[in-house]
């Protein structure tokens, strides 16, 4: 387990494991932007690793918690592509 995981912080459990099952990366160029790059199989792997990992008092989050976050975080990801790239390439050609 990483670090800067926080078990307790349902937001960076479940970006953790959105990132660590590549159902989302951060664009390497603006580390604001969180892009979604995987399928329906990475969505439900992020679930199952989350669901894995045990809050610091050794209980677990509920199920239907981490599906609300993890439907939260991939419904504000970009899809597929950063954004802000995207907009710099328009503007340079």
């Amino acid at each position: 387990m990483r670090a800067d995981l926080h078990p307790d912080d349902l937001r960076r459990l479940v970006s953790h494991a959105l990132e660590t099952t590549r159902a989302t990366a951060v664009c390497p160029f603006h580390d604001e932007v969180v892009i979604r790059v995987g399928d329906d199989a990475a969505k439900s792997h992020a679930l199952e690793r989350a669901k894995r990992i045990p809050k610091s008092n050794g209980s677990s989050w509920d199920g239907q918690t981490l599906k609300d976050e993890i439907g939260r975080q991939l419904g504000a990801a970009a899809d597929g592509r950063c954004p802000k790239c995207d907009a710099a390439q328009d503007t340079s050609a």
